[in-house]
């Protein structure tokens, strides 16, 4: 005749069981964990999201914009890691090279520790030079015409008109400028001879933008300072709503910029 255990002996099997069982905070801390490690390899490897914050890239970029930027498209250097972590020199694994009329993350050699966004004019081996607001590359001026005006909400909501351009490289990139004046301190200077394995870079609000015609600001950006390229303006918020109000951002969203390609 078969026999029931004792009901002691089923009671001591559970016991066992839930002790041998971690405690459920470890499942969340290993959860947690796992998630940290997955947002940094693909924050270091994939993509890695930007905010605006200043207008030296207007209209192409506002403030307000948050972009995705890809980190493979030049392949990988010390600044693609969080905290430009120093493993090695140089940049591995890059199938491209920047090219002009890129819009491109950097780190400046005088600012390591801060990223900037401007468009690449200069390639290695260039010379660059501005006279009356004309880019010139290689002695020859870069193709720009009036293309209208720009409508630039200030703080107070009211709303400022600055002369557009339409500049066109010489492999057929264009895009806006804006430049309130030829006169400007940046408007005219002695040619720049881009290092090999540096880049030239300006922003395209070019009245106001610090860029590599600073030499003591920004300078010459060498290639392993370049994080990734800009490839796509995710959403955008309207600059005079705070980011940390996100009940806001509803009524701020700018529609017409959502998913817009660079």
């Amino acid at each position: 005749m078969n026999k029931t255990p004792p009901a002691s002996d089923e009671s001591a099997t559970n016991e066992t069981k839930q002790a041998t069982q971690p405690p459920l905070w470890n499942e969340y801390i290993r959860t947690f964990i796992y998630a940290i490690l997955l947002a940094v390899v693909f924050r270091s490897f994939v993509f890695e999201p930007f905010h605006i914050p200043s207008g030296s890239m207007k209209e192409t970029l506002l403030v307000g914009d948050y972009l995705f930027v890809s980190k493979y498209s030049y392949g990988y250097s010390r600044y693609s890691f969080p905290y430009g972590i120093d493993w090695f020199d140089g940049r591995v694994l890059s199938s491209a090279r920047p090219k002009r009329g890129d819009i491109v993350v950097f780190r400046p050699t005088s600012q390591p520790r801060i990223d900037f966004i401007k468009r690449i004019v200069g390639l290695p081996g260039d010379k660059i030079q501005v006279l009356d607001g004309i880019v010139y590359i290689n002695d020859l001026p870069v193709s720009r015409v009036r293309d209208g005006d720009f409508s630039d909400i200030l703080p107070d909501g009211t709303i400022k008109k600055i002369p557009r351009y339409r500049e066109t490289l010489d492999n057929g990139v264009s895009y806006a400028v804006l430049e309130e004046t030829t006169q400007g301190l940046l408007d005219d200077t002695y040619v720049y001879t881009v290092p090999e394995k540096n880049y030239f870079l300006m922003g395209d609000n070019r009245d106001n933008s610090a860029d590599s015609r600073e030499m003591s600001m920004v300078g010459f950006v060498p290639e392993e300072n370049i994080v990734g390229r800009a490839e796509l303006v995710l959403f955008s918020i309207d600059d005079r709503t705070s980011m940390w109000k996100i009940w806001d951002w509803f009524w701020a969203l700018r529609t017409e910029r959502l998913l817009k390609d660079l």
